[in-house]
């Protein structure tokens, strides 16, 4: 699943020059980490609304730990996709 959603990051997000194997399971997506940024974030959703079903509510969903790194997105993906 992880390396799944490395590879949608960099299909959804056009990340040149970037392969599944350069992207770190457990760093920040934001900010110091991979450097997305809030449009980035929003790309991400869509394109995981898409692909997966399930949409991240950012009213309701804690979605600074959701999107916090790959990991943890995977986790809550497959947790409402139960």
């Amino acid at each position: 699943m992880e390396n799944e959603l490395k590879q949608l990051i960099i299909d959804a997000l056009d990340l040149e020059d970037i392969g599944i194997d350069d992207i770190d399971s457990h760093e920040p997506l934001f900010n110091d980490g991979l450097g997305l940024d809030s449009i980035d974030a929003l790309e991400l959703g869509l394109a995981i609304r898409k692909k997966y079903d399930v949409k991240i509510d950012a009213e309701k969903d804690d979605v600074a730990k959701i999107f916090s790194s790959v990991s943890a997105l995977a986790d809550y993906i497959e947790s409402v996709r139960r």
